[in-house]
Parts: C-alpha cells; sequence; structure tokens
C-alpha cells in the first residue's frame, strides 16, 4: 500500500513508519518544510494546505499530527496551539483527501480518550458520551473537522489513544528516569485510572484499523485492565526495583503544571470495546508487561 502520514517524527509516526516499511510498504511523509526527499509532501496545517499531488494514489493516509500535551504549561495562548495545531491539520488533511479524484479507502485520524473528560472509578468505552473539560471539547472539535472526508465517502477511524507507554518520548520517557532515580511516586490521591497502552500494541493497534474494512468512527486505544496511578507506581517500582515512597500532592501538580495537572490528576478509565470486539489481540496487556517491553526496547535502561 501506498500510506501518507502526518506526525511521522514523533514518537508514534516514526514507530508506525518503520513497521510500515519493514512490510514492504511505501509511505509518504507530510512535512512543513520544503521536502528535501522523494517520500516527502509539503503542507501546512495553519494555511489548511496540502499539496495533494503527493497524496494521488495514496489508499491510506494516518493523521497523527498535533502539538504536544505535555510540552509546555497549559497557558491560553499554548491551549490556542494545542487547538489549531489539531483542527486546522485536520480540516487541511480531510478536505485534500475529499479533493482527490480518487481518494484513499480509509482515513485513520489521531484523537485522545481526553473526549470522555473525568470519568471517575467509571468504565466507558466508545457509546459513552463526551465529558467536560477544556480536552473533552478540543477533542469533540478533533473529531468533527474530519467531516469532509467522511462526506466524501471515505471510512473515517478516530484513534482515541491512551497514555502510551514507550521507552523514550511520551509521558514515560520522563518517568523512566525518575523512578530509576528513586525519585519516583504516586501523583495526587493514586486513586485516578490511567488507561494505558504499550508502544508496540499501539502501532499494531492503528495497522489493525487500517486493515480492518468494518470499523469506522471512534476506537479506543488502550489496554483491556485500566490501572490506577497507584498501581502504576507500584508496577514501576517492581519492574525497574526501586522504592516508591514519594508522593507528589495534588496542589503541587497543579502549582507546576498548570492546565496539564488536570490530565494528570484526572482519571479516564477506557476500555477498548470495539478493537477487542473486531478481534484485536494485545501483546502486552498488563501495565507490567507493558513497562517491561518498552524498556527492552531502549536497551533495559530505565
Amino acid at each position: 500500500m501506498r500510506i501518507a502520514i502526518t506526525g511521522s517524527s514523533g514518537l508514534i509516526g516514526t514507530a508506525l513508519v518503520r513497521s510500515l516499511r519493514a512490510d514492504g510498504h511505501e509511505v509518504v511523509r507530510l512535512v512543513r518544510r520544503a521536502p528535501g526527499a522523494e517520500d516527502e509532501v509539503r503542507w501546512d496545517p495553519r494555511r489548511q494546505w496540502v499539496d495533494v499531488d503527493g497524496l494521488v494514489g495514496c489508499e491510506a493516509v494516518v493523521h497523527l499530527a498535533g502539538a504536544g500535551i505535555g510540552d509546555h504549561r497549559w497557558t491560553d495562548a499554548y491551549k490556542k496551539e494545542l487547538r489549531d495545531s489539531r483542527v486546522l491539520g485536520t480540516t487541511a488533511v480531510a478536505e485534500a483527501v475529499a479533493s482527490l479524484d480518487t481518494p484513499p479507502r480509509v482515513l485513520v485520524s489521531g484523537s485522545a480518550i481526553g473526549f470522555y473528560g473525568d470519568t471517575g472509578a467509571r468504565a466507558v468505552d466508545e457509546s459513552a458520551p463526551p465529558g467536560d473539560g477544556f480536552l473533552a471539547d478540543l477533542c469533540q472539535e478533533w473529531e468533527e473537522a474530519a467531516a469532509p472526508a467522511q462526506e466524501a465517502g471515505v471510512r473515517t477511524v478516530f484513534a482515541r489513544t491512551g497514555l502510551v507507554v514507550a521507552g523514550e518520548g511520551g509521558a514515560w520517557g520522563r518517568l523512566f528516569p525518575l523512578f530509576r532515580l528513586g525519585l519516583g511516586g504516586r501523583m495526587g490521591s493514586g486513586r485516578q485510572y490511567w488507561s494505558f497502552i504499550a508502544l508496540e500494541d499501539h502501532i499494531a493497534a492503528l495497522r489493525h484499523l487500517l486493515a480492518t474494512e468494518d470499523l469506522a468512527g471512534p476506537v479506543n486505544l488502550t489496554a483491556p485492565e485500566p490501572v490506577t496511578n497507584r498501581e502504576v507506581t507500584a508496577a514501576m517500582g517492581r519492574v525497574l526495583g526501586r522504592p516508591t515512597l514519594l508522593s507528589v500532592p495534588a496542589p503541587a501538580l497543579r502549582l507546576a503544571l498548570g492546565g496539564l495537572s488536570d490530565d494528570v490528576l484526572g482519571s479516564v478509565r477506557a476500555v477498548p470495546r470495539r478493537l477487542l470486539d473486531s478481534g484485536f489481540s494485545f501483546a502486552h496487556p498488563t501495565i507490567e508487561q507493558a513497562l517491561r517491553a518498552a524498556l527492552a526496547a531502549r536497551g533495559g535502561r530505565g
């Protein structure tokens, strides 16, 4: 297949490109600068423009681009950056896909379990309504921006991603060194649910979405059994062989992280009903398995 990908230099995009190319697929990478290689196509999400000639012949598009959720404090300016990078970018991709004489068969567009808001201890699947708060509102706008592709008859799947467990990058890329030094511990009450997924499973799930013709709409990309922050902390201690006696009180997290603290302290207990019902099998379904896989991928370094 010829597959176009945005966000190809990020944690998930890099791994997805590597996986697809290893199996002989042709990958076209959308970049925001002048193309420097034959596999690159230029786009400008802020101008909602894509060089559509580069998408001709693509059977699938995977849209992963967006400003990092945890990269900055959530000032009003950065909240606008988070929104614009997702909503404008998705609109650009969806309109480009819809404009092609022969559009791709499928668009897999990034989203997040933040769609559900804070669910506490209540488990939610893809049938749950949107929640409240900035992330929930953002996810709704993000998904709605793909409407042009859906209206053009392109099978559109929203990959509602949880916390990706990886040895490098993302949240766990920051957690591993802290826990290795014995500085890790529970955050806030520790009772909040973290819906995680191993990076290897996430890439396999994205490829499953591309290949499964009867999947459309939202699909939770999370492991079958979400765990609490307290359980994550205990598992990190076991895997790394380090004490986890410290804790970070909620007020300190709010002071340090601003709006991002809602993502750390909030509880989203999302389960992957549609993924499981479609026959997907997880390689690393438990948090301990996901942690060990992440450490193995980075050569055992914490």
